[in-house]
């Protein structure tokens, strides 16, 4: 029985909650079925190489793919399978530097995974950081557009900060002119 003090209501919402998503939560959903087919079970690899393993290594080193041991190869007493190998692709002068930290490599990659997923680091050398590479070099900045910026920031009382500003400007007013 209805009661008649309590109207129904006409249109009842399909999804309760906010719509609203953190870019984040996207980007994690879209990457991990990607990242799946190269052995990763989720983005933290990727996504935190540069806090995992610092910005000078993270410049020169990148983690291509997570190899799991054949299935059945568990350990019958502890009940636990062998952990992965981390393959990183590393430019060949750092190759070394990376083989000595190792230890601590292995040690941050587990814990920013919660658990020992990651057993020994392979490394396999060639260019790292391919897209970065792919970039198209930037056209070198023109002295009137330098000087534009310059007299923009003149203002600005903090010496770092007007010429960080400067340098900006000037990009920017190269990058907005017409190529030659």
């Amino acid at each position: 029985m209805t009661n008649p003090a309590k109207p129904t209501p006409k249109y009842t919402p399909k999804y309760k909650g906010s719509f609203a998503r953190s870019l984040g939560e996207l980007v994690t959903k879209a990457l991990d079925p990607v990242l799946a087919k190269q052995g990763f079970g989720e983005s933290e690899l990727i996504l935190y190489w540069p806090q995992i393993v610092g910005e000078r290594l993270a410049g020169v080193s990148e983690p291509l793919r997570l190899q799991w041991p054949p299935r059945g190869t568990a350990k019958v007493t502890t009940g636990a399978s062998d952990p992965a190998t981390l393959i990183v692709r590393v430019e060949s002068g750092f190759a070394l530097e990376l083989q000595h930290l190792a230890p601590i490599i292995l040690e941050r990659v587990n814990s920013r995974l919660g658990w020992r997923c990651v057993g020994r680091l392979a490394f396999r050398q060639g260019p790292a950081n391919q897209a970065r590479a792919a970039r198209p070099k930037a056209r070198p900045v023109e002295p009137s557009a330098l000087r534009a910026a310059s007299e923009q920031t003149q203002s600005v009382e903090n010496p770092q900060l007007r010429d960080a500003l400067t340098r900006l400007g000037s990009r920017i007013y190269t990058e907005n002119r017409p190529k030659a």
